[in-house]
């Protein structure tokens, strides 16, 4: 991996993470026509490492309000006058719903990093889960906010985090398309997003660190690619913001449908191999 593959894959991390396009499908693809092997160890290690640029960006234009969370959160643990504020309740929502991806993305990680990173499934899940966000769409209430937030919403939303796993669907997509699903609205649901991809994403990226330490991709690479990722991933969040206030997450369908078509167009071909 050359700098060039290394700033392509950031714009790609950085600008697909956090919308509901699916950044690990649009990574997998970006590597394929790179001619990086995409089920290489240390390629795979490489995405989930800059994916952190990507989470720092959030930590930065979230700042106050994760302070606030974290402050609030240890305040109401030493003082049962603040276990009703939102922001000590917040803090455990965000514990609690990124239980299920730490199980899962453990256990199942050899599934993940295996048959998973076939662009076949790249396709079939952009196709199928533009559906479900369709019909979350169509069945919104929209009529909670953050206030109105209960653990259950953070578990079920942490839930669709594993969905997520399987390339192609989005982490975003999967998680603001439940949290429309369970009645917040949009602005609710993609902030919960944000916030659960916190812990999630960074455990990732520290976690395989080690299998990008010691390869072939060096570690100048690996720190432009990161820093890229951040600056785009930080214009991408506080335009994604803006947009779901005022527009449907089923504006991002129409790009989803032709990127998996034309993906089985060409996988079908012959033009380009799955693996």
């Amino acid at each position: 991996m050359n700098y060039i593959d290394s700033v392509v894959l950031g714009v790609v991390e950085g600008l697909t993470e956090f919308l509901p396009v699916s950044s690990t499908g649009h990574l997998t693809i970006a590597e394929k026509l790179l001619g990086l092997p995409i089920d290489s160890d240390s390629v795979t290690a490489f995405t989930a490492v800059i994916q952190m640029g990507a989470i720092f960006a959030v930590l930065v234009y979230f700042a106050k309000d994760i302070r606030d969370i974290a402050w609030g959160w240890l305040r109401g643990l030493a003082k049962p006058e603040y276990r009703g504020t939102l922001d000590h309740r917040m803090g455990w929502y965000v514990i609690v719903g990124s239980i299920p991806i730490g199980i899962v993305g453990f256990l199942a990680k050899d599934v993940i990093t295996g048959p998973l990173r076939s662009l076949w499934w790249v396709a079939g899940a952009l196709i199928a889960w533009s559906l479900v966000m369709v019909a979350a769409e169509r069945m919104a209430r929209q009529d909670r906010d953050l206030k109105q937030l209960r653990l259950r919403d953070a578990l079920i939303i942490g839930v669709a985090q594993c969905i997520a796993l399987v390339p192609g669907v989005s982490r975003s997509g999967a998680t603001i398309s439940v949290g429309l699903f369970t009645g917040l609205d949009r602005v609710a649901a993609t902030k919960l997003s944000f916030y659960l991809s916190i812990p999630a994403l960074l455990a990732a990226g520290l976690y395989e660190l080690k299998d990008v330490v010691g390869s072939n991709i060096g570690v100048g690479e690996t720190v432009v690619g990161t820093l890229v990722s951040f600056a785009v991933a930080y214009v991408a969040v506080a335009w994604l913001l803006k947009f779901v206030a005022g527009h449907s997450i089923v504006s991002f369908v129409p790009y989803r449908l032709v990127l998996g078509g034309a993906l089985v167009v060409v996988l079908a071909s012959g033009a380009m191999s799955a693996t």
